[in-house]
């Protein structure tokens, strides 16, 4: 079964910049479109950004022109450069299929505050 592990997540002060990763433990990336979704305390998981397997991006408008998506087929590995980071960020970033249908991985946690 393929397996999703994502890191990067951390501490940052408001304005601040991370890059989170997306380990693919199978080469599906050019075959799937892969997503970002978090959920942060109290809320839904929503999917934040979207890559389709032919490359196209696709972003929710709360991150548009903040997070960039990308990934290297060659390494597996998907990523979601994040900046200009918001309180309203804080979360827990997840990586999976767009839509959802691999188990989820453990996540990795972003909070930003001063």
């Amino acid at each position: 079964q393929v397996q999703l592990v994502e890191s990067g997540g951390g501490l940052v002060q408001p304005g601040g910049s991370l890059t989170l990763s997306c380990a693919c433990s199978g080469s599906i990336f050019s075959i799937y479109n892969m997503g970002w979704y978090r959920q942060a305390p109290g809320k839904e998981r929503e999917l934040v950004a979207s890559m389709r397997s032919y490359g196209m991006t696709n972003y929710a408008d709360s991150v548009k022109g903040r997070f960039t998506v990308s990934r290297d087929n060659a390494k597996n590995t998907m990523y979601l450069q994040m900046s200009s980071l918001k309180p309203e960020d804080t979360a827990v970033y997840y990586c999976n299929i767009d839509p959802p249908v691999i188990t989820w991985g453990q996540g990795t946690q972003v909070t930003v505050s001063s």
